[in-house]
């Protein structure tokens, strides 16, 4: 017997079919004898037209207010998922993050998990009686409603299976697991049995989109392993013959569960990026302080960054922001144009930021030349370059991003034979 928290996402609950389809699901895992909590998801678009309505009504809303609405949207999933198993004749019962309790700080929108009093769904659940949860939501210390913002529901997931010590998360999503690239440029991309916690941190964060970051850095905190699993194909995702060997979908792990370590485990690439060139600048201490530190002021996120100097005396600074930060970062540094001096800012929209992401890299070299020449080869000029010790990250013109991901992927010899 196991205990396994399961959470399912907006499309995998999209409509009153799917809800049955999901406790056909969460009924399976019970009859093998496992303690189940399910996390929820609002149902898909749902929580798109309460925040519609939130800014038609006020585009300056109150926080708290806005946390009020677009709560109940996983609220009634939970409800409707725990209807939809007792019909079943499955014990189960619904609760809302204020319930359960999810502590979080105050800050609404985007709220952060303190603390988990998961004492009563471990009782009910012991009992035989399934915990049907709200996700992406919390109570704040004023003991209103909070949320989590984005890619809040498997936060909610991951942190709910660290607190009820659970054997496993499994998230189930709209694909059946973590692929080396994404199969629509790739058709040749293979799934992944395993994957490590950083390198899903690292695919996660440029641009791979079956986890949320914010998910994936509790999971690692909080050694929570988690399975991703597809709602659209049939069966449940017990251990078997006392092994993870067998189980469907991508197990990600501690690194030291994976014995045989790919040198690259994937190919990751994001459109959402803009270029931005300050030239010209004096290149005198504090330069830098003077170019970014407004922007983080801001709430600007930069990303790469390369600085030149020249000959006379200037400096010229490259980075990226996401394309969506792009008008206000110009409006940022034209304000500070005075302290900083520059003398042009050129920007580039029409760019797209490749990664390849693999803990093998730290004992093998080659990695960052091998995708330097296979994009020289293709003719693809790499404007930016940045590295961490199981990633590198190139900077091209956004026309060459799926020829530049279909190379790649056949260079480091992960296309399915």
């Amino acid at each position: 017997m196991a205990r396994i928290v399961m959470k399912f996402g907006g499309t995998s609950v999209a409509d009153l079919d799917r809800i049955r389809s999901v406790a056909a699901r969460v009924k399976r895992q019970v009859d093998l004898g496992d303690e189940v909590a399910v996390v929820v998801s609002a149902m898909s678009g749902v929580t798109n037209q309460l925040v519609g309505y939130c800014q038609s009504l006020s585009p300056l809303h109150d926080a708290r207010e806005y946390d009020a609405v677009v709560a109940t949207g996983e609220q009634v999933t939970s409800g409707l998922l725990a209807i939809a198993l007792q019909a079943i004749g499955v014990e189960a019962r619904s609760w809302h993050g204020w319930q359960v309790a999810f502590r979080t700080d105050g800050a609404h929108g985007k709220a952060r998990i303190e603390a988990i009093e998961a004492g009563q769904l471990i009782a009910r659940m012991q009992a035989g009686q399934v915990s049907v949860v709200a996700g992406f939501q919390g109570i704040g210390p004023d003991n209103r409603i909070t949320t989590l913002g984005r890619g809040g529901s498997d936060t909610s997931a991951v942190a709910l299976a660290a607190a009820l010590k659970a054997d496993r998360c499994d998230i189930y999503t709209d694909v059946d697991g973590v692929y080396t690239t994404d199969p629509r440029i790739v058709p040749r991309a293979r799934r992944l049995d395993k994957i490590a916690y950083e390198e899903m941190l690292e695919l996660a964060s440029v641009g791979a989109k079956v986890l949320q970051t914010r998910s994936v850095e509790l999971a690692m905190k909080e050694r929570v392993r988690i399975q991703v699993l597809s709602s659209f194909v049939d069966g449940p995702a017990p251990y078997e013959d006392g092994t993870d060997s067998l189980l469907p979908g991508t197990l990600v792990v501690d690194e030291d569960e994976i014995v045989e370590k790919e040198i690259v485990a994937g190919i990751a690439y994001s459109r959402d990026e803009a270029k931005i060139t300050v030239r010209k600048v004096p290149d005198r201490p504090g330069v830098a302080a003077a170019v970014f530190w407004p922007l983080s002021e801001a709430h600007v996120n930069v990303d790469m960054i390369v600085q030149s100097t020249g000959s006379d005396g200037t400096t010229d600074m490259t980075f990226t922001v996401g394309k969506s930060d792009l008008a206000l970062a110009i409006r940022v540094l034209e304000a500070a144009h005075g302290d900083i001096q520059y003398g042009e800012m050129l920007t580039d929209a029409d760019v797209a930021k490749i990664s390849v992401v693999g803990v093998g890299m730290r004992s093998h070299a080659g990695v960052a030349s091998t995708m330097f020449r296979t994009l020289s080869d293709r003719s693809i000029n790499i404007q930016v370059i940045s590295t961490s010790e199981i990633k590198v990250s190139v900077l091209i013109g956004a026309d060459y991003t799926e020829l530049a991901v279909r190379a790649l992927h056949s260079a480091y010899g992960l296309d399915v034979s």
